[in-house]
């Protein structure tokens, strides 16, 4: 019997290659190998709906397509090596996986703070079980919560904490401002000024030295010796690739998997990676390889990378990066790329203060745009997404 293809990840994008590699022609095994018990569910709800307790944990799920019902799963498993000249991934029960093709969809996991002082009380906002161990410690009465990190995350839990009513919610920052580093100066400043507004403390260009308390978290130390009363702690300061199970196989695994424009991983045509584990060129912008963590990169990585695995022609991989970000009242809607366009960015309409579209540019040609505020924000920004679409490439 043919070995078939191995797919390393059971999340989102381990789930659109299975499908993807189906609705490429490849009739073959497809077993799917993750670490979680559960079957590939959706994870941006983690810190909004389902933390809040508006959104059941069941409802999660994805569903496979149909075409994908005969895939295996093999959940609650961690894939601890892999030798690609020998085509096997190594099981953490000692076992070998031979396989035909292999598709990388690993992702990333949450960093953690490597700091003096107990660990009970601190958390991450990665999986379903993370958000059910921290939803039920935010909704104990009187607690009092600090957040390490202002990014998407760290914002969206403590907009989410507040709306839970709990007593104190502060974000630890060392940055000036809340997101500057993917969306810039103009907006981090009106995010800022929309969470303090709504209960949000903040303590910026501050880091933190260590936690008290005996056995669990009772206060956060700042680097300048300060210390926040702290019941709860949610460390959201970054991720890192889960690539270690790749090591010795000659691979650039410095951040994340590098690829080809065709997503093959090491000039390899038998493996291929997807999802914000995989660094790749985009030929949108400037061909740098570069990963993405957002929610359309799973599946958008999967097409392209299942027509690579069969051996058809994929063309150019041109995909244009989408996210939004749901925080009190108010939404973030982003299409392109803004991290490429931080040094010129302009008002396209509205203003700050209420709904905003914010315009990115590279060398006097928009490549991205984030809307700020409700719906009509939002439907701004969708307008904009034919004219990314149609942007030539930056030169390199």
């Amino acid at each position: 019997m043919a070995a078939g293809i191995v797919v390393a990840g059971a999340s989102l994008g381990g789930l659109r290659a299975a499908e993807h590699l189906r609705a490429a022609g490849w009739t073959g095994r497809i077993t799917v190998v993750g670490d979680e018990p559960h079957m590939p569910y959706n994870r941006p709800p983690l810190s909004k709906e389902v933390l809040s307790g508006k959104t059941p944990f069941a409802s999660l799920a994805f569903t496979p397509k149909p075409a994908a019902a005969d895939v295996e799963w093999r959940l609650g498993t961690r894939i601890t090596a892999a030798r690609l000249d020998e085509r096997t991934v190594t099981l953490d029960d000692g076992s070998l996986l031979p396989y035909d093709g292999l598709v990388v969809a690993t992702g990333m996991r949450p960093r953690r703070l490597r700091c003096p002082g107990p660990l009970t009380g601190r958390h991450t906002v990665r999986t379903l079980d993370d958000a059910r161990r921290l939803r039920d410690e935010l909704t104990r009465p009187g607690a009092r919560v600090v957040v390490v990190g202002a990014g998407f995350i760290g914002c969206e839990v403590a907009a989410t904490a507040v709306a839970l009513g709990v007593a104190e919610v502060t974000v630890v920052d060392p940055l000036p401002l809340p997101m500057v580093g993917p969306l810039g100066e103009l907006l981090g400043r009106a995010l800022l000024k929309r969470h303090e507004e709504r209960g949000v403390r903040f303590v910026l260009r501050a880091g933190v030295a260590g936690f008290h308390g005996d056995e669990r978290v009772t206060g956060v130390e700042l680097s300048d010796g300060t210390v926040l009363a702290a019941d709860v702690v949610v460390e959201s300061v970054g991720s890192q690739a889960n690539t270690e199970w790749l090591d010795g196989n000659g691979l650039d695994l410095s951040d994340g998997v590098l690829t080809d424009e065709s997503l093959r991983v090491g000039g390899r045509p038998e493996v291929v990676a997807v999802g914000d584990v995989a660094r790749f060129p985009n030929a949108r912008y400037d061909g740098v390889p570069r990963r993405v963590e957002h929610w359309s990169i799973p599946t958008d990585t999967a097409k392209h990378a299942a027509k690579t695995l069969v051996g058809a022609d994929p063309g150019p991989f041109a995909p244009l990066p989408t996210f939004w970000s749901d925080q009190h009242d108010f939404r973030l809607q982003s299409f392109g790329a803004p991290a490429l366009g931080l040094a010129d960015v302009r008002v396209l309409d509205g203003d700050p203060a209420g709904d905003v579209l914010v315009g990115y540019h590279a060398d006097d040609r928009l490549v991205g745009v984030v809307a700020l505020g409700g719906q009509p924000a939002a439907r701004l920004a969708a307008r904009y997404r034919a004219h990314l679409l149609q942007q030539p490439a930056l030169t390199a």
